[in-house]
């Protein structure tokens, strides 16, 4: 039988139907000590008994999330839904996690980062700011999204990139990279300026790409909406 590390306490919070537990520690583990009161889960299986992983300060688990391995959810973030937040990942202040999300190796996301659909931050990643990640969208590497940015869709953004509404939007895993600037667009090989893009012929990319014509349907609306939703230099 797996020992227990913490109990619920009878310090509840409720949240519309939602009743969370604040936890006390029933064992030292880590920088835990026995005694130690934590932030608050709705049951047991929102955080695992095994390993070093803690909830801490006001922060939330509730729903089918999971928090495991060595993770840590402090300050007054949430994480809920069905969303996943393990091995060594931090997520704290106001940050929230939700819907499928997963968030795990050593990433961190904090501020008022709202990360959510199948979105998943890894690797060394942070997610910090008012950014949002969703979709199925991938940031991982030492990549960071930060300020207002908004990484959506099927995007992946790693290596040291670094986004935020004032820099350069990089989109791979889509078959053609995408470089989203402040005015312009390139896809491919072919750089434009956002609103050439706008008013693109789809016979122009019949006559000259035709074998891309069902990828420029498919993500045109998400390039755009992604270029249109930034602050001017």
């Amino acid at each position: 039988m797996e020992n227990k590390k913490y109990r619920l306490t009878s310090e509840t919070l409720e949240i519309g139907q939602i009743k969370l537990f604040r936890i006390e520690a029933i064992s030292s583990f880590d920088a835990i000590s026995k005694g130690d009161k934590g932030g608050f889960i709705e049951k047991e299986s929102n955080l695992s008994h095994s390993g070093n992983a803690w909830v801490s300060g006001n922060a939330k688990v509730s729903g089918e999330a999971e928090v495991f391995g060595n993770a840590r959810v402090s300050g007054n973030a949430w994480v809920s839904g069905n969303a996943k937040v393990y091995w060594n990942a931090k997520v704290y202040e106001n940050a929230w996690i939700y819907g499928n999300a997963w968030v795990f190796g050593n990433a961190w996301v904090f501020g008022n980062a709202r990360v959510f659909g199948n979105a998943w931050i890894y690797g060394d990643a942070m997610v910090l700011g008012n950014a949002k990640v969703s979709g199925s969208a991938r940031v991982f590497g030492n990549a960071w999204i930060y300020g207002d940015a908004m990484v959506l869709g099927e995007a992946e953004v790693f290596g040291n990139a670094r986004v935020c509404k004032l820099n350069l939007i990089n989109i791979s895993g889509l078959i053609l990279n995408v470089t989203i600037s402040d005015r312009h667009i390139q896809i491919g090989c072919e750089l434009k300026k956002i609103t050439d893009w706008e008013s693109l012929d789809i016979n122009w990319v019949k006559r000259k790409y035709p074998e891309y014509v069902e990828w420029w349907n498919k993500y045109k609306d998400h390039i755009l909406f992604l270029a249109n939703n930034r602050e001017e230099k």
